[in-house]
């Protein structure tokens, strides 16, 4: 249901929709799009686009390693 919501999301919708069940090369430019998005933000906004995302990465990484070692 929520997959289908964001599939409803006018562009960025349809690049998910396509890199889930799209062939190889629709996953590839969508990694590329989030990448050049990325270093938009960056020479949009500057340091905080650099550091948020590895702030939220932390906290994801220690669950993901909680969750390794719990199995």
């Amino acid at each position: 249901m929520i997959a289908r919501m964001i599939y409803h999301v006018p562009v960025f919708g349809w690049m998910l929709k396509e890199a889930v069940s799209g062939p190889t090369t629709a996953k590839v430019l969508f990694i590329v799009n989030l990448l050049l998005l990325w270093l938009l933000a960056i020479f949009a906004f500057g340091y905080p686009a650099i550091i948020i995302p590895a702030l939220v990465a932390v906290p994801t990484m220690f669950v993901i390693l909680i969750l390794i070692t719990n199995g």
